[in-house]
């Protein structure tokens, strides 16, 4: 990376020649297959790795060559066509969604993969909302166009249908199935056929063929329609009867991509090296650099102003550290730069712990492997080391221009389980090795069950937690013994309840006193808690109002029933009554916190269990076991769809009867079957 140290007019050029991207999918589209094939033909790697042999450089841990998934997004840079792209590969299964998330918070672009036969899969769905969610610009790029069943135009389809895409064709497949042979490019109108002996390394460029060509005609002119409504001066130059060139075919349509009006799609067989060169080709024309997207914004912690940051060398530094690893029990902060220039042994300033850390060396990544830098500089995508209270989400900036960004969302574990190491000597051993798993993701949370005096993991699914039970022996050398998974509940309320609590005491000789009224009303079905305020303004303070909303947050941890966490409830502040001559903050928050509490006695607690969504692809033959056994399960059929000779049954079930489904639907439909399971929303429990 000759470039890194150039600054000005030359760092402006570095940054319009990078691409921070990500690739994204349901489990099994070929994300990670895509990925490798990329290595390759840009000259990363010498070898091309396959999921089925393990043997990939992005799927380097060993859980994920043994089951042949991703589980941990993984992070590498490539040169092409005198650019350089940072690539994040996510993880497709639902249970590990959290690295999606927080790998979508600090990207530009994003390739969504389709699997031809799969078409949109619950999972595409969720990623592509998460790409939605922080305004992502995408591409899209079906795979598998060799597969028995696949089908192009069906996946655009169902792009429109489940996901309110707006696709631009702009390749359509050379055949399919077991005569799948390239791709026709429809702004340059040619063909592209590969050559099998040079795994896919070359291919030649041919007319396009004449039984596709009336096809071709078509897509090309809806192309070209599509282009010229994008912008109202090239409308006109379209009605007049101009021709286009590919210049400004590319450049109307990298504009439509960014804006989010466009989603060029693109097709191809990773598989057998079909199709790679041309999503390259189209992630450099299509895809934004750092500068082509708006200036990162957040919150001055000094002033409480928002404030911009350019993606540029010459702003304050401001970075935000978006995933944390242990590698050999020493911390990697995984961060995306927005601005300034970061040096070897410079101090970083943490806005929210409201202190500073060093930082002693700089990597960039290629999946486990690392090439130390000197510094690291707008727009890069790097690994810091040296900074041990650093967590997922948090912002790094100058302490002297300091400004908090926003945070990243988290997801709520819906699965329990008690563990304890084999050998008492280990007790301490486990504490630690389940801390620092833990501090990598957000979404494993471990408590101490104070009942029992287990220790109690919880994440975001069988899977989820079978595989950190996993890397406690392969990372750790710690076995344990391991409990049934159990659910995780929340608590609710079913009627309105009004209720006051009352603090009073004499605190090393100052009286501490609060009285605190709430109305808790239900609320609907995924609101979380809501806090409003009846009390005129200007009656009690900010502060007062601020500790009387965490005294909720306190008591809401909590439930009467199971002393599980209460949620879906609006909590209305009545009214209050203070010691005028020493109000008190910790007052108000102990009141709050028992007024809560007896309002919910009061409110008749419920009990609310996790419902899932279930996707099951079976053979037709077995459609009325598998539904059957759905029913049994207490789940709820929302709709079957026939492809061919399969079907699709979408459902609704509670998880609790979801545990070893995998092996029920295996032996059901002789191994055919598959399924995926995802986390819907919480629901009346029929144990509440």
């Amino acid at each position: 990376m000759a470039e890194r140290g150039i600054k000005g007019k030359a760092g402006v050029k570095r940054l319009s020649r990078t691409r921070n991207i990500g690739f994204m999918a349901h489990i099994d589209a070929g994300k990670t297959t895509v990925t490798e094939r990329i290595l390759y033909y840009t000259g990363r790697t010498h070898r091309m790795g396959e999921v089925h042999d393990g043997n990939t450089i992005m799927d380097w841990m060993l859980q994920e060559q043994q089951r042949g998934i991703t589980i941990t997004s993984a992070v590498t840079t490539c040169p092409w066509r005198d650019m350089y792209i940072h690539i994040i590969d996510t993880p497709g299964h639902v249970d590990f969604t959290i690295e999606v998330e927080r790998s979508l918070r600090v990207l530009d672009g994003a390739i969504a993969v389709f699997c031809a036969v799969g078409g949109v899969e619950p999972q595409s769905e969720t990623v592509w909302h998460q790409a939605d969610k922080y305004k992502v610009p995408k591409l899209a790029f079906i795979n598998k166009m060799d597969r028995i069943g696949a089908d192009f135009f069906g996946t655009v389809e169902m792009m429109v249908d489940r996901l309110g895409a707006k696709p631009l064709v702009v390749q359509l497949p050379l055949g399919s199935e077991d005569h799948y042979k390239g791709v026709v490019d429809l702004i340059r109108f040619k063909a592209i056929v590969w050559h099998e002996e040079t795994l896919g390394a070359s291919f030649s460029e041919i007319e396009i063929p004449q039984e596709i060509f009336p096809r071709a005609m078509e897509y090309r002119k809806k192309l070209l329609e599509t282009v010229a409504e994008s912008d109202d001066g090239l409308t006109e130059r379209y009605l007049e009867g101009e021709e286009f060139s590919e210049e400004v075919i590319k450049e109307a349509i990298r504009r439509s991509t960014i804006s989010l009006s466009l989603v060029p799609v693109l097709c191809g067989a990773a598989l057998k090296n079909k199709g790679i060169q041309p999503l390259l080709d189209v992630i450099v024309d299509y895809l934004p650099s750092p500068i082509d997207i708006p200036p990162i914004k957040g919150i001055n912690p000094r002033t409480d102003r928002l404030e911009e940051r350019a993606s540029s060398d010459d702003e304050p530094f401001c970075g935000l550290a978006f995933k944390i690893m242990m590698d050999q029990g020493r911390k990697l902060a995984y961060t995306r730069i927005y601005s300034g220039v970061l040096k070897i042994g410079a101090e970083v300033y943490n806005p929210r712990l409201r202190s500073k850390e060093r930082v002693s060396r700089i990597f960039l990544m290629h999946a486990n492997h690392r090439e130390r830098l000197e510094d690291a500089r707008a727009g890069d995508i790097v690994a810091l080391m040296g900074l041990k209270e650093t967590s997922t989400g948090d912002t790094l900036c100058k302490e002297e221009q300091p400004i908090l960004l926003e945070p990243i969302d988290f997801y709520k574990p819906v699965m329990s389980m008690a563990v304890e190491p084999k050998t008492n000597r280990d007790q301490d051993k486990l504490g630690f090795s389940l801390e620092k798993l833990s501090e990598e993701d957000p979404t494993f949370l471990v408590k101490l069950d104070e009942d029992t005096g287990q220790t109690i993991i919880s994440g975001m699914g069988e899977l989820h937690l079978e595989v950190l039970i996993q890397r406690l022996l392969s990372e750790y050398q710690l076995e344990v013994n391991v409990g049934r998974p159990q659910v995780v509940y929340r608590e609710t309320i079913a009627k309105d309840a009004e209720a006051s609590g009352r603090f009073d005491k004499v605190v090393e000789d100052v009286r501490q006193f609060a009285e605190v009224m709430l109305k808790l009303i239900p609320n609907n079905r995924g609101s979380g808690l809501e806090f409003t305020s009846e009390i005129p303004d200007g009656i009690m303070s900010h502060e007062g109002l601020s500790a009387i909303q965490e005294g909720v947050r306190d008591a809401s941890t909590a439930g009467l029933i199971m002393g599980y966490p209460v949620t879906d409830i609006q909590t209305v502040f009545l009214k209050a009554s203070v010691d005028n001559q020493n109000p008190s903050l910790l007052a108000l928050r102990i009141a709050a916190s028992s007024a809560f509490r007896e309002g919910l006695k009061e409110a008749k607690p419920i009990l609310l269990e996790p419902m899932m969504e279930l996707n099951v692809i079976v053979p037709e033959e077995f459609m009325g076991e598998v539904i059957g056994d759905l029913k049994a399960r207490k789940g709820e059929v929302q709709s079957i769809t026939p492809k061919g000779k399969i079907v699709i049954i979408t459902a609704l079930a509670p998880l609790k009867g979801m545990f070893g489904y995998s092996t029920d639907l295996r032996s059901m439909s002789q191994g055919r079957g598959t399924f995926s399971l995802q986390f819907s929303h919480y629901d009346t429990s029929s144990e509440g």
